[in-house]
């Protein structure tokens, strides 16, 4: 792994992120209420004076920034430790927030926990831990976070494609700040246990993930191989909670699926945008066009992002020549990734979208809205217009920091806004979930739209 590695979200934990609208926060609450009204009520005090904002995850891989902050925060991170350790004399920088009334405080804290805590004993490293993670809760942004050696080592396996969970795309909810699951993985232990994109998980192993990063919640799902895992989920339209079992095993994370339809349509699905993911759509594409592709379905719904190397370099199989995305950070800098047009798709398109579409899977489909390569169908989807990045430490922990904001094409920042598609399609999930047939009406009008602009 390169020394800053730069992320548009978190991949199985992603990312994003979205809400399920008010008239289901509200069933939610309710839910919420009977579980636990005292302490939803904080919550949602707690919601309602602004404390906890957007949310997401994530996709992962690929170094394209090189910053020099990440020894600055290094040396941010010793001089805490030391301090902690109260094994060294700290020069102090004026106007820091690491000053004497700091270390004072600091000192008078652990001194509280060590004479008066009573649930159990704490040790230094839990300690330096949480102020570690104070300081980036501090900043009040959801994606970014600080890493133990251990959470950044397994943040790496999921990139890699491999892992031992339930195989679920995980990301926040906005409205009730609680993960959720924003897509499954098909033939993996989620998807056999009956569980659905947008089910709210509110309790792994009868434990609350109120207010936990998602690399907690990952972490708590994750498991050995062959182990269970009980996830307390809240699913829209069902009266109570649901406590769902699910088997861990190894998973293996396909990121692209292909295959042909009727009238020489090709379907290729992108589940995320790890670094395994272009040769795989490479190869998807070059399949498709031997197999007599007359027109491509690009289905990007429940993609909650990942990687910017990813979505450059397949971006770069399908656009015309010109700027794929550029990102500004706070200084005004700005960074053009560009196409040379040689591998311009040259068949009419059609891009699935949806509001769990989120951050690289919205740089593919806004560039491809903005050259009217593709025609998009489904809905607005999630809005995650900033890039965050991994600066790794020496002693193999991380943070990872939002560094700028991306602009599409024609200079849209789509943050908290999204982006709409061409045609509007809601998803009908009641007839999808009640039926043995799993009708997709978004497949299907995807299906008609694209057999139109082939002249069918």
């Amino acid at each position: 792994m390169d020394e800053n590695t730069s992320y548009f979200d978190h991949i199985s934990s992603k990312e994003p992120e979205v809400s399920t609208g008010p008239e289901a926060s509200s069933r939610v609450e309710k839910k919420l209420d009977r579980r636990d009204a005292e302490r939803r009520h904080k919550e949602l005090r707690n919601l309602n004076n602004g404390l906890f904002f957007c949310g997401i995850i994530v996709g992962l891989a690929g170094a394209l920034l090189v910053f020099a902050i990440a020894f600055l925060a290094f040396g941010i991170q010793n001089t805490i430790q030391q301090m902690t350790n109260g094994s060294a004399q700290v020069e102090l920088e004026e106007g820091s927030a690491i000053n004497a009334e700091l270390i004072a405080k600091l000192q008078g804290l652990e001194n509280t926990i060590d004479r008066y805590y009573y649930l159990g004993e704490v040790t230094n490293e839990e300690l330096q831990t949480g102020i570690y993670r104070g300081i980036m809760e501090a900043l009040g942004d959801p994606y970014s976070e600080y890493y133990s050696a251990e959470e950044l080592t397994a943040l790496m396996e999921q990139t890699q494609g491999v892992y031992y969970g339930i195989g679920a795309y995980i990301s926040l909810d906005t409205e009730t700040s609680l993960p959720k699951i924003s897509g499954v993985i098909e033939g993996a232990p989620a998807a056999s246990a009956n569980l659905r994109a947008n089910d709210l998980i509110y309790e792994v192993d009868g434990e609350s993930t109120y207010g936990l990063t998602l690399t907690e919640v990952v972490a708590m799902i994750k498991g050995p191989e062959a182990t269970d895992v009980v996830l307390t989920i809240a699913r829209e339209g069902e009266a109570d909670y649901l406590d769902v079992t699910v088997a861990r095993k190894k998973v293996e994370t396909p990121t692209v699926s292909m295959e042909m339809m009727e009238d020489g349509m090709a379907y290729i699905q992108v589940t995320e945008f790890d670094e395994v993911t272009i040769d795989q759509f490479a190869d998807a594409l070059a399949t498709a066009r031997g197999s007599g592709m007359k027109g491509m379905i690009l289905d990007l719904r429940a993609n909650p992002g990942g990687s910017l190397n990813a979505v450059v370099e397949m971006a770069r199989m399908l656009l015309p020549e010109g700027v794929i995305v550029y990102t500004e950070d706070k200084n005004g800098k700005r960074q053009e990734f560009v196409c040379d047009g040689k591998r311009e798709f040259d068949l009419p398109m059609v891009v699935l979208v949806d509001m769990n579409s989120a951050s690289a899977s919205e740089i593919m489909a806004g560039a491809l809205k903005d050259y009217g390569v593709g025609t998009l169908v489904g809905t607005t989807t999630f809005g995650k217009g900033i890039v965050q990045q991994i600066m790794p430490f020496k002693d193999g922990s991380a943070v990872k920091v939002t560094i700028s904001a991306y602009y599409t094409p024609n200079g849209n920042n789509i943050h908290g806004i999204g982006i709409e598609p061409d045609i509007e399609v809601e998803f009908d999930g009641e007839a999808y979930y009640g039926s043995e047939e799993h009708p997709d009406n978004q497949l299907e009008k995807a299906r008609e739209v694209l057999l139109e602009m082939m002249g069918k």
